[in-house]
């Protein structure tokens, strides 16, 4: 699972990432801080790591942000630590706060705490899937490319999330159709052809024409 580190302080952002690599995390290190929204949608992490002073805008600002495509866990680190910092953390929608300095142990465990429960049920609890220049916002049912977005059925967001969560891997037809419509026996295989077709269309018209793979026989793929 990759891990987000949002902290302006080099020592601290290296000392994090070589910490929960340790524990067998992946990380990715901001150092960009006015593109953090960005960042967050290209690496699609599974938490969050955010200090609260940060240059540009405070990560009460970028909390906010991520809370409006992703309910990905964010955990607040500061040195701060009156009351109003915390209930503010908590209000602009973080999952809990550890005060600098702390034991390594006592993040770890907050940390794998968050995963469990975000995780353990649920394939991801990300509301927005990037790849390729695309971001797909599952809650909002819409396929986004730049400052142009469209619409998606029920049909076509079910397909557009099995194909990116299985990005790069050949999806076969019948596992397209048991999402759909969970037996595919009872389902022309004619009618996936069609919301296909469509759903191809919309994205040819945000500029992704060949963004759906055909793989003659076997199914369809995103690369």
């Amino acid at each position: 699972m990759n891990i987000m580190i949002v902290d302006d302080d080099p020592v601290i952002s290296g000392m994090l990432a070589e910490t929960v690599n340790k524990w067998g995390y992946g990380s990715t290190v901001v150092t960009e801080f006015h593109t953090i929204l960005d960042q967050f949608v290209k690496h699609t992490p599974k938490l969050v790591l955010m200090d609260i002073n940060l240059p540009v805008y405070d990560g009460f600002y970028w909390c906010e942000q991520i809370r409006g495509i992703s309910n990905v866990p964010i955990l607040f680190l500061s040195s701060r630590d009156t009351p109003m910092d915390m209930i503010m953390a908590m209000n602009m929608g973080g999952d809990d706060y550890v005060q600098k300095p702390f034991f390594e142990d006592v993040l770890m465990a907050k940390i794998k705490a968050l995963l469990r429960r975000a995780y353990s049920y649920v394939e991801t609890a990300s509301d927005a899937i990037e790849h390729n220049g695309l971001v797909l916002n599952i809650s909002g049912s819409a396929a986004i490319v730049n400052d142009k977005s469209t619409e998606l059925t029920k049909n076509e967001l079910k397909m557009m999330t099995i194909l990116m969560r299985g990005r790069g891997n050949i999806v076969s037809r019948e596992k397209i159709m048991r999402g759909l419509w969970e037996d595919e026996s009872f389902v022309d295989d004619n009618t996936l052809t069609v919301n296909m077709t469509r759903l191809r269309k919309k994205l040819s018209d945000l500029g992704k024409p060949d963004y759906i793979h055909t793989v003659k026989g076997e199914g369809y793929v995103i690369r």
